[in-house]
């Protein structure tokens, strides 16, 4: 009798609990993740909308009569169109792409489309993965959209190589949208340690990954975020799904309810278990998140662009909106990518920064940026993210240079835990060497 009198009791905790969560959820936005970073600037940001308007021409069977162009047209010259596949030439191992020899802006591009709903050979890349089957440089990435990488830089590094040769100060930049932003992540991360084979530079090098997957583990994430750059809109739900890719294409028919499953797993996952866990893999590089609407408002506000390279709070919960897959569209990511743009364009100009101190701006820009990512890389050391080092505030230990040296020329070798550990001792016993003398006896005495 008095076990049929607690199950009342215990019915009303549960509802309780329910309605706690669901509330919690439904106030929880996209904007509480980003409240805290800091303003991207128009300097930075500017490359981002022109490459998005480069990954919508990738979908024009024409660039010369183009059918969705968006207001203003694509801003590119065909003429500069240097090659160019779609599916029939990729035999369907990575999405159509094409390479773009941009003369006003020094840069090569190459961009890669996203996801098309209608092939199965892009479902097949998204789908072949299974948690912690792929290690790369110390950390763990996604299995099919690494192997599409390594298949996209074998067939186009020489035809990239011969374009740098021409034009040795142009930039080498990838770009891509969904899965093709997977992709152009982890190329990057090939390209990066065969950088021979490309014939430039780590600095020349960049990438700007759009709406992209969870595609590599955090340690990878941050290290890698002075390369790599993702752009996120609002409540895109792509960057924030944790779960296998699976499982998400198989609940498409009720995709509020998979969403709902998730949001309710995250919630009773704890944050530190997430960070500590190697194999769970994150949106790659710096962020840069797109805001234009606030809890409980309708209308759409200005959108402000927020940028960080976060390393606990990236992107780690999904958001229950109506908009979780309209902001997935590259469509509206260039529209807002735009309009973001020209505010900060016309927020300049109302204050009127001379030439000279807009050159420092951006000579500062770049140092906080490095500072930025120094200060993430501190961070996921003291929160023991596996396989995650930093560079050293003293002299006596700054090993990483070193080790983007070595790693640059082949991606073969120990990984650079192993090979920091090396540096360190190497240098430990130089110190010792200083110091020291060994007596006759052989014991150690201090130098005179």
């Amino acid at each position: 009798m008095s076990i049929c009198c607690g199950i009342p009791i215990l019915e009303s905790v549960y509802c309780l609990a329910c309605a706690r969560w669901v509330w919690l959820k439904c106030l929880y936005t996209a904007g509480r993740e980003s409240e805290n970073w800091g303003l991207a600037t128009a300097e930075e940001f500017e490359p981002i909308p022109r490459f998005c308007r480069l990954i919508l021409a990738v979908y024009e069977e024409d660039l010369r009569n183009p059918l969705w162009a968006p207001p203003g047209g694509y801003g590119l010259n065909p003429d500069w169109v240097i090659l160019r596949k779609d599916y029939e030439e990729t035999l369907g191992r990575v999405p159509p792409y094409f390479i773009y020899l941009d003369h006003d802006h020094s840069d090569i591009v190459l961009a890669v489309r996203g996801l098309n709903l209608a092939k199965e050979n892009d479902y097949a890349v998204m789908l072949d993965n299974k948690l912690g089957q792929t290690k790369f440089d110390g950390g763990y990435v996604h299995n099919g959209l690494l192997k599409a990488a390594e298949w996209l830089f074998d067939a186009e590094h020489e035809i990239l190589r011969e374009l740098v040769m021409k034009h040795p100060n142009y930039t080498v930049t990838f770009t891509g949208h969904s899965l093709g932003a997977g992709v152009v992540a982890l190329m990057t991360l090939v390209a990066l340690q065969n950088l021979t084979k490309l014939g430039t530079e780590r600095k020349k090098i960049r990438c700007y990954a759009t709406a992209p997957a969870r595609c590599m583990s955090l340690n990878l994430a941050v290290r890698y975020a002075d390369v790599i750059n993702s752009v996120v809109l609002q409540d895109d739900f792509l960057p924030r799904i944790t779960t296998a890719l699976d499982n998400l294409f198989k609940s498409l028919f009720c995709l509020p309810c998979f969403l709902c499953t998730m949001c309710l797993k995250e919630t009773c996952t704890l944050e530190q278990k997430m960070l500590t866990d190697p194999k769970r893999l994150y949106a790659p590089g710096r962020l840069y998140h797109i805001v234009e609407r606030k809890p409980f408002r309708f209308e759409r506000f200005p959108p402000v662009v927020k940028t960080a390279v976060p390393v606990d709070g990236r992107f780690e919960h999904i958001v229950l909106s109506c908009n979780v897959t309209s902001d997935h569209a590259i469509v509206w990511i260039e529209r807002e990518a735009q309009k973001a743009f020209d505010l900060m364009v016309e927020k300049d100009k109302i204050m009127e920064v001379p030439a000279k101190q807009r050159m420092e701006r951006q000579v500062s820009l770049v140092r906080e940026h490095s500072q930025e990512h120094k200060a993430a890389l501190r961070r996921a050391v003291a929160l023991n993210i596996p396989h995650a080092y930093s560079d050293s505030q003293y002299g006596t230990f700054a090993f990483v240079e070193t080790l983007e040296g070595k790693n640059s020329g082949g991606s073969s070798g120990g990984t650079p835990c192993k090979a920091s550990f090396k540096i360190r001792r190497e240098s430990w016993d130089n110190f010792v060497e200083r110091l020291f003398d060994v007596d006759e006896s052989g014991d150690m005495v201090f130098k005179k």
